[in-house]
C-alpha cells in the first residue's frame, strides 16, 4: 500500500514538473533578443516624444496654485442668458447631428471600397489613403475654408464636421467590414448571387450594430467638436463661448460650460441605452 503512495505521488510530480518545464519553456519564448531590442526601442521612442512634449510634472505641481485661482473665477457660474445658450446648444447638437449623419451616409460605400476582404487592393489602397486626408485634417481647418465659400453660420460646421467624420467613419466601418464571419457570404456567392448582393445581403447585415455604435459615438464626439468650431464663425454655442472669453466673463463661461456638459451627458447616456440594444 505505502509503495502504491509512493508511486502515485511519484507520477503526479513527474506531472507538475512537466508542466512548471513548459511554462518556464513559454516564458523564455517571450523573452527573445529581438523583443528586447523593440522594447528598447519604444523606451527611446517614448523618452524623445517627452523630450519634444516638454514634458515637466514638476512644473506643473509648482503652478498648480495658480491653476485652482485662474479656476476659482468661474465660480458662480452666471446663468443670467440661459434662454439665449439653451437656443445655442440646441443649434450645437443640431450640427453635430446632420455632420454625423451625412458621414455616415457617404462612408458606407467609402468603407466597401476600403475593406481588403471585398475590393481590389489598388481600390484599398486609393480609398484609404482618400480616408486619410479627411481624417488628418482637423474640423477647425475645414470650418475655416467652409466659412469662405458659405458665409459666417452653423452651415459650415455642419460641413467641417461631415468631412472629418466621414474619414473616421469610413475607416472604422472597414475594418468592421474586414472583421466579419465570412461563412454567409460564401453561402451567398455558392448561390450564383453578384458581388453587390453578397455585400448587401452578406456583409451588411453583420456590421450594421457595430456601424450604428460607432456612429453614435461620433455624435458625442461631433457635439462636442461643434463647440469650438464656433470660435472661427462656424455657428453653435462656440460663439458665445468665444465672446465670453474675449470679455473676461468667466461666470458666464462657466454656464456654457456646464450647459455643454449636460447637453454631452445626456446623450451620452441615451446613445449607450441604443448601444447596449444593438450589440
Amino acid at each position: 500500500m505505502a509503495k502504491s503512495v509512493v508511486s502515485s505521488q511519484t507520477y503526479d510530480d513527474g506531472v507538475v514538473s512537466a508542466e512548471v518545464m513548459r511554462v518556464l519553456a513559454e516564458e523564455k519564448k517571450l523573452v527573445t533578443p529581438m523583443r528586447i531590442v523593440w522594447l528598447l526601442v519604444a523606451i527611446a521612442v517614448l523618452v524623445y516624444a517627452g523630450q519634444k512634449s516638454d514634458l515637466s510634472f514638476v512644473e506643473l505641481l509648482q503652478g498648480a496654485g495658480n491653476m485652482v485661482e485662474y479656476i476659482s473665477r468661474y465660480f458662480p457660474p452666471d446663468f443670467t442668458d440661459w434662454k439665449f445658450y439653451l437656443s445655442d446648444i440646441l443649434e450645437t447638437i443640431g450640427m453635430g447631428l446632420w455632420g454625423t449623419l451625412v458621414a455616415a451616409i457617404v462612408a458606407v460605400p467609402l468603407s466597401v471600397f476600403a475593406a481588403e476582404n471585398v475590393a481590389p487592393a489598388w481600390m484599398v489602397f486609393l480609398t484609404r489613403r482618400f480616408l486619410d486626408a479627411m481624417r488628418a485634417i482637423n474640423e477647425v481647418v475645414f470650418a475655416l475654408i467652409f466659412v469662405v465659400a458659405v458665409g459666417l453660420g452653423p452651415f459650415a460646421g455642419v460641413l467641417a464636421l461631415f468631412v472629418h467624420t466621414t474619414g473616421t467613419l469610413g475607416k472604422l466601418f472597414s475594418e468592421a467590414i474586414e472583421a466579419i464571419d465570412p461563412g454567409p457570404v460564401e453561402g451567398i456567392r455558392a448561390t450564383g448571387a453578384s458581388k453587390l448582393q453578397e455585400i448587401i445581403f452578406g456583409v451588411i447585415p453583420q456590421v450594421i450594430p457595430l456601424w450604428t455604435s460607432f456612429t453614435l459615438y461620433r455624435f458625442e464626439a461631433n457635439v462636442r467638436a461643434a463647440s469650438v468650431l464656433g470660435i472661427v464663425g462656424a455657428g453653435g454655442i462656440g460663439v458665445s463661448l468665444y465672446q465670453s472669453f474675449r470679455a473676461f466673463k468667466y461666470g458666464k463661461v462657466s454656464a456654457i460650460l456646464i450647459i455643454l456638459i449636460l447637453a454631452v451627458g445626456l446623450i451620452d447616456t441615451a446613445s449607450s441605452k441604443i448601444r447596449q440594444r444593438l450589440i
